[in-house]
């Protein structure tokens, strides 16, 4: 099989001066291309805010968040171009997947990486971070209206209801997140609209998604990964209180310690993924989760003062740490054997 790129061409001979000739086609660029790559942009995202806040709290070198901070800007610069290719020679294969019941809901990855870029873009140029944001924001904005007008105005399987569903949800609490280092005061309305509906809707949503994996067959061995995403709302709901009100209250103490017993379980339930299931893009699910975690728990940590819950912080940032940095190895190594059709399967 070619890989992208890679010409292609028709046996079919035309006549033309009384010579046969062959018609060279173009296979569309990055046809293989799933848009939930965008996850990993995420994952690195949210590791560098991770790292930056451990550096204020244990004086580690800046330089381990700036460097993944660049790197998921770069990630995201090469998935924004590449993607751009594919929507403009497989138009089809982007309308296709947009519609897809699950997959539709990885086109959220693509606002929330703009929502988190400027963590890394404010010290490039602050008037770049707030149009990243702004931009991120609207888009997350018009995306979840639009997903939960398809949930709502038509019929679904509940077999459909996977992890997935809760991209919309975590992408309207990303807003708040970089907003109070960006200066933007006139914003407070569309902050506090973000986090409001973001945990409304991820109440009902996980238990629908909770229902669906008690009651229905267990997910595909591709999908495994994605349950890690049930985390995310209560993880990125935490920072996103704490960003919104300046303050770990009780409520916020409540989501973190909902998130830690929901990834709890969930760790033990992906223990032995490298060993049951083959290499797919879809790992990538569980790379914004765990870093998410280990955010939270940093906040908290900062909150609590206590030596157990700093101990507890940086554990979950060693592991989110050696998690993303091997998925990343793993997919530059994919991607190099030219294998991107296999693992978007």
């Amino acid at each position: 099989m070619p890989r992208d790129g890679e010409t292609l061409a028709l046996t079919t001979p035309i006549v033309a001066d009384g010579t046969a000739q062959a018609i060279p086609l173009r296979r569309p660029l990055f046809d293989d291309l799933p848009v939930g790559l965008f996850g990993s942009v995420m994952g690195l995202m949210g590791l560098a805010v991770g790292w930056r806040l451990a550096g204020a709290r244990h004086g580690f070198t800046p330089l381990i968040a700036d460097m993944i901070g660049w790197t998921a800007l770069a990630a995201f610069v090469a998935l924004a171009l590449a993607y751009g290719a594919k929507a403009v020679t497989a138009r089809q294969a982007v309308l296709s997947e947009f519609r897809h019941p699950i997959a539709g809901n990885l086109f959220g990855t693509v606002p929330i990486s703009l929502l988190l870029l400027p963590f890394t873009l404010q010290g490039l140029s602050p008037r770049l971070a707030a149009t990243a944001w702004i931009l991120g924001a609207a888009g997350m904005l018009v995306f979840a209206f639009l997903i939960v007008s398809r949930w709502m105005g038509s019929r679904h399987q509940l077999a459909h209801a996977t992890p997935a569903w809760i991209v919309p949800v975590v992408g309207l609490l990303d807003v708040p997140l970089a907003a109070p280092s960006l200066g933007l005061p006139h914003m407070q309305a569309v902050v506090m609209f973000s986090l409001s509906v973001g945990l409304f809707f991820a109440v009902p949503l996980f238990t629908l998604i909770f229902a669906r994996l008690v009651f229905e067959e267990p997910l595909a061995p591709a999908q495994r990964p994605t349950l890690m995403i049930l985390v995310a709302p209560f993880a990125v709901g935490v920072s996103s209180y704490v960003a919104t009100f300046g303050r770990v209250d009780a409520f916020a103490e409540a989501l973190f310690f909902v998130a830690l017993f929901v990834f709890a379980v969930l760790a033990g339930r992906l223990r032995d993924l490298p060993r049951c299931c083959p290499f797919r893009v879809s790992w990538w699910a569980v790379s914004f989760p765990m870093a998410a975690m280990a955010v939270a728990a940093l906040r908290y940590a900062e909150h609590a003062g206590t030596m157990a819950a700093d101990i507890l912080a940086l554990l979950l940032l060693g592991l989110a740490t050696v998690t993303i940095a091997g998925l990343a190895l793993r997919t530059i190594l994919g991607i190099s054997r030219g294998e991107l059709r296999e693992l978007a399967s």
